[in-house]
């Protein structure tokens, strides 16, 4: 039977080339580059894209070609670049320990880029330690700063005098208030001081001032010219020279009844005062003008008792509570008494010259403005007394207001910490991200080892022949030995520590031919 194998337009076959043959056996020799290769690597892969325009035909189906040539022996025989003079055999075995040594490599480079990455995360914990030592020193600074010394607001740090940690931790929690707080160590001190202390007590609130007489002020008899009886003969000329306080002011100086034909006077010394003269006077200052002498001073009097009953202002300093408002409290305190000292001074005047009006200061704005800052001082007294009343509730809104003033005062070490530290935070996360990917494809890499372990085959049997087959070829200066799993050696026959360095290209030929037989 005719066999035929056609070779068309690969390699040197740039033209169909027919090769006929009816021998069982055929020998095909030729020139390097004249296609034997060609020839023999479609015999061992003819499905290959490449020979799709090469055909065979009259060989049969039932046969398996097997082919023995430079690619059977690349692809069965496999030495480890990193082993020289280690070998396997078998395309399948080669092509996992082929694997198995990428994977090796792979894992390599990644345990090198994992190892920088380690070294780059301690970087970033040294880094963090030392600013949060750093913070914890720094607020350390409260707890020295009040639980020594007079130790009022040594209860404010209760958990926290013997842990630096648990004290950062704590501060750092706190919420930055928005605005700086009102008050001061000093004042909640004063405030521990009077709920806690020996002389803790309630204080009495403090009387309002009160001014009953300011409808004085506002009286129109203080508008009122007051003058004499019109109807007096002297009233004319009184009323021309405008005299009448004058005229009336010299009447205490001349007696009530005039015995002789004339008297002197007392403001020229002459003897011009007549019995006739006094009585016209004393008709012009009648009872309507006695009437409004008379409430004038009325007026005075009261005016001035109603500034009597004014309160001292050591009524009010002897209070625990008046040193916050004392400012305020003695400027309108002092503003009030110049009103009504004024006013005072006001009433006189219209009594000395009833004929000349005067105008009075309403006291209202000045007593309300004093009064006010009196109700702050009240207010302030009774929140005391209800801190007393409640005294453990009220130390710890003492206590809350210390940690918002320790808060503001601390910030800049606080806010810097925490702008460090959740900087840290996102490095770390990245950084550790990156570890758990590395993580990820070293397990990913250990795993395509044992996979691919697992798809190598046994080929002791196939080991075993070949060292048979050496012997029948008189070849006894060697053999072949296991190293490890799938993995050998040729070994000396006299000493199987010496292993070949390297293996010839003779070598690798006749152990893989021997294979392939």
């Amino acid at each position: 039977m005719i066999s035929k194998i056609s070779l068309n337009n690969v390699a040197c076959f740039k033209n169909l080339t027919v090769l006929e043959t009816d021998k069982k056996v055929n020998l095909i020799y030729g020139l390097n580059g004249t296609g034997k290769s060609t020839l023999s690597d479609y015999l061992l892969k003819p499905n290959e894209t490449k020979f799709k325009n090469c055909s065979t035909d009259g060989l049969s189906n039932d046969f398996e070609v097997l082919v023995y040539n430079q690619t059977f022996i690349q692809e069965e025989f496999h030495e480890p670049e990193s082993q020289k003079g280690i070998f396997t055999l078998s395309k399948k075995n080669k092509e996992a320990e082929t694997k198995i040594a990428n994977a090796e490599k792979e894992l390599k480079r990644i345990d090198t880029e994992k190892g920088l990455k380690e070294k780059e995360l301690q970087k970033e914990k040294d880094a963090i330690a030392s600013k949060y030592k750093t913070a914890k020193d720094k607020i350390w600074e409260i707890k020295q700063n009040y639980t020594g010394g007079d130790r009022v607001l040594e209860f404010c740090l209760e958990g926290y005098k013997s842990d630096g940690n648990k004290l950062l931790t704590f501060v750092e929690g706190l919420k930055k208030p928005e605005n700086k707080p009102s008050k001061t160590i000093e004042s909640i001190k004063e405030e521990v001081q009077a709920l806690a202390g020996e002389n803790a007590q309630k204080y009495d609130p403090l009387n309002l001032i009160s001014f009953s007489v300011q409808n004085i002020e506002t009286d129109s008899l203080f508008d009122k010219q007051i003058v004499g009886n019109e109807n007096s003969t002297v009233s004319e000329l009184i009323n021309k020279l405008g005299s009448s306080d004058w005229v009336k002011d010299g009447l205490k100086y001349l007696p009530k009844d005039i015995e002789n034909e004339k008297e002197v006077c007392p403001f020229c010394q002459e003897l011009t005062i007549t019995k006739q003269l006094l009585q016209n006077i004393k008709e012009y200052f009648g009872e309507s003008y006695e009437a409004d002498i008379n409430s004038l001073k009325a007026f005075h009097k009261s005016y001035s008792e109603a500034i009597q009953l004014i309160p001292n202002k050591t009524t009010f300093e002897n209070n625990p509570k008046y040193d916050t408002y004392k400012k305020d409290f003695e400027l309108k305190y002092d503003a009030l008494l110049k009103v009504v000292g004024d006013n005072l001074k006001h009433i006189e005047d219209k009594i000395k010259t009833p004929s000349v009006s005067v105008s009075l200061i309403n006291t209202t704005n000045a007593l309300k403005e004093v009064n006010d800052i009196i109700e702050k001082i009240n207010k302030s007294i009774s929140e005391h007394n209800s801190k007393i009343d409640r005294k453990e509730a009220a130390l710890e809104e003492i206590k809350t207001t210390f940690w918002e003033i320790m808060r503001w005062d601390y910030d800049v070490a606080i806010s810097s910490y925490i702008s460090d530290k959740a900087q840290s935070q996102k490095n770390t996360d990245a950084i550790n991200k990156a570890l758990k990917d590395f993580d990820f494809e070293i397990g990913k890499q250990k795993q395509i080892i044992i996979e691919q372990q697992k798809q190598t085959i046994n080929i002791e049997e196939a080991i075993s022949n070949i060292n048979n087959g050496l012997f029948d070829l008189g070849i006894e200066d060697f053999k072949i030995k296991p190293h490890s799993d799938n993995l050998y050696k040729i070994v000396r026959e006299k000493n199987d520590n010496r292993i070949f360095k390297s293996l010839s290209e003779g070598e690798k030929m006749i152990i893989s031919f021997l294979y392939f037989i």
